[in-house]
């Protein structure tokens, strides 16, 4: 114990998976094949298909692949003969047919991961210089006399947009 020093999650899980043939192991050896299938496909597919779509299951001599939406399907059963030539000759002799399924999930990643959807968010937030006329404000505090409380308060805040001339502090009955 004394001489012991960290180890890594991963190296640690993988001496344990050594030692047993749990399920665990055949989990982690499955998921590692998805993966290397994943990189795979992905290095067949065309650059604007590769973020759309990924390798979700291997079973009975079916490759499952995910896309983002139906457009992006469509354009996947394209690639699809081609797809199944390569991975035939490369590194699934046994492969028989490729299932396209839809996972939205893909498309919110897609969105949320994009450098370019943050930068054009960025852009495209432009500061409220919005204003109201002061006959406009006059109209809503006149309103407000008669409203509730919580919308009183929202039509006094809106009216202030035209300028301190309009404020409820400043106005005479």
């Amino acid at each position: 114990m004394r001489d012991s020093h960290p180890q890594e999650l991963f190296d640690a899980l993988e001496e344990s998976l050594a030692k047993t043939s749990s399920p665990l192991k055949t989990i982690q050896r499955t998921a590692q094949a998805i993966n290397k299938l994943n990189q795979a496909v992905k290095g067949l597919l065309p650059s604007e298909l590769k973020p759309m779509c990924r390798v979700a299951n291997y079973r009975n001599c079916i490759l499952v692949i995910e896309v983002a939406n139906a457009s992006w399907m469509t354009r996947l059963n394209y690639e699809k003969l081609h797809l199944i030539s390569a991975l035939r000759n490369s590194i699934l002799p046994s492969l028989s047919s490729i299932d396209i399924r839809i996972n939205p999930v893909l498309m919110r990643k897609k969105v949320e991961n994009s450098s370019l959807n943050n930068q054009t968010v960025k852009t495209h937030q432009i500061p409220n210089n919005r204003k109201i006329s002061t006959e406009t404000a006059k109209h809503l505090l006149r309103l407000a006399e008669n409203s509730s409380k919580g919308l009183k308060e929202r039509l006094e805040r809106l009216a202030a947009l035209a300028g301190e001339s309009t404020s409820t502090t400043n106005r005479k009955g």
